[in-house]
């Protein structure tokens, strides 16, 4: 019988290229997959991998939606390396949506300038006060981060459907569950013609930026990842252990927000049921696969959002189900777990 014995000292080296070893099992499980299903296997890559690469469009598609990806995990990341798991970004996502959106909605027809900052400001307030909702809980009851910012999810969703199908229904929507088209001015800026990139990514861009500088000047940084790696040292250090909750959750439901906005200020253009695929629950792959690293990120962000430009494409090309894209995402994250296990274990022969 073989037990997991922690290992003294993980290899840094192996956990850098531990993302590396998950893309190519993932590759191998897929290829499985593939064929399992009748498709070949060499085409099926390529519709899934090379096809949507192959235009300029398809390039301005993968920018797109690895903005908000990104956007998220960066965020995401800060609580994860104080090990305050925020599940629950797709809900501030929503939330901050929300906020954004209204600001659109009641300022419809002005032509003042503030609306654009306004709905940014807005949305990065609800996303923060979301995230700041499972912080109270968790430093007022104790309450698990992980459950609550979950099941907050569902209930922004909910306040999402009920906002979209009633007050902020569209009259002239024939009853769809939408809010108005806004207009030009509570719109991001359209950067490259003949696409739908727009100046929602400098926000991702400023994010980035930001969250490298925090990593790799600020003490708060240190303060985080003592309190996650050695929790009885950052007590004798002093540090607030209620701070980093509440830091944490709130910064990662600011980014969520601000994503938000970018969807329905930039592709979508609207409020309505669709306005995320899931970027809030994908982030956390990416903010994992990007080691929590700031450029690390980027990098896994892109590569998201090929799968789901793949996933897109397969539905197309191959018949193939809606499910393959979270298929993908889902074998990613298993690999990638798994090769961490192994990484801070090794097996040991129990006598």
């Amino acid at each position: 019988m073989h037990l997991l014995e922690p290992r003294a000292r993980p290899s840094r080296l192996m956990r850098w290229t531990a993302p590396l070893i998950a893309i190519v099992a993932t590759l191998l499980a897929g290829s499985l997959l593939f064929w399992s299903l009748g498709k070949p296997v060499l085409e099926s890559f390529e519709v899934f991998f090379i096809q949507p690469m192959m235009s300029s469009y398809g390039w301005s598609e993968l920018l797109i939606k690895a903005c908000p990806l990104i956007l998220i995990a960066e965020g995401l990341a800060i609580g994860f390396k104080a090990r305050i798991y925020n599940i629950g970004a797709e809900g501030q996502l929503i939330i901050g949506a929300l906020a954004g959106g209204g600001v659109a909605i009641y300022m419809d027809g002005s032509d003042s300038a503030w609306v654009m900052p306004a709905m940014i400001v807005a949305g990065a307030v609800g996303g923060g006060l979301w995230g700041a909702l499972p912080a109270l809980l968790r430093t007022r009851f104790n309450a698990q981060e992980t459950l609550t910012t979950l099941m907050l999810s569902y209930v922004a969703s909910f306040i999402l459907s009920f906002m979209v199908s009633g007050p902020w229904r569209d009259p002239e929507g024939m009853n769809f569950p939408q809010s108005i088209m806004f207009g030009d001015n509570a719109l991001f800026a359209i950067l490259l013609e003949g696409s739908r990139v727009n100046t929602s990514i400098y926000l991702t861009g400023a994010a980035v930026l930001a969250f490298w500088l925090f990593n790799a000047r600020s003490f708060m940084h240190f303060q985080l990842e003592v309190g996650g790696h050695a929790p009885a040292a950052s007590r004798y250090a002093g540090f607030s252990s209620h701070q980093t909750v509440w830091f944490s959750l709130v910064v990662s439901g600011i980014t969520a927000g601000l994503a938000g906005v970018g969807e329905i200020a930039g592709p979508v253009g609207q409020l309505n049921l669709n306005i995320s695929p899931g970027y809030g629950f994908a982030a956390i792959i990416v903010a994992y696969l990007g080691r929590l690293h700031a450029l690390g990120i980027v990098l896994a962000g892109l590569l998201m959002a090929l799968i789901y430009l793949g996933g897109e494409a397969a539905q197309v090309s191959l018949q193939m189900p809606f499910a393959i894209t979270g298929i993908f995402q889902g074998m990613l994250l298993f690999f990638l777990l798994g090769s961490d296990v192994f990484i801070d274990n090794r097996l040991r022969r129990s006598a």
